[in-house]
């Protein structure tokens, strides 16, 4: 799984950190995503997933890495 973040398109609304505060996390200037763990372990998955389809401005992306499929 590969995980990027737009900080420049992040509103701040802090649904990331909701749904995966072991993933994501807000800075203390404007609130916008901080990616913490860019290669989460698999049991993340889920709830990173989650978290970038809750996300209202589309600024974080999660894709499969080459040769790896999670479903």
């Amino acid at each position: 799984m590969e995980i990027s973040v737009d900080r420049g398109r992040c509103l701040g609304a802090g649904m990331c950190v909701l749904t995966a505060p072991e993933v994501f996390d807000q800075d203390t200037d404007g609130g916008r995503v901080l990616l913490l763990n860019a290669e989460p372990p698999a049991a993340q998955t889920p709830a990173t997933r989650r978290a970038a389809y809750a996300c209202p401005s589309g600024a974080i992306t999660v894709t499969d890495g080459p040769g790896q499929c999670d479903g």
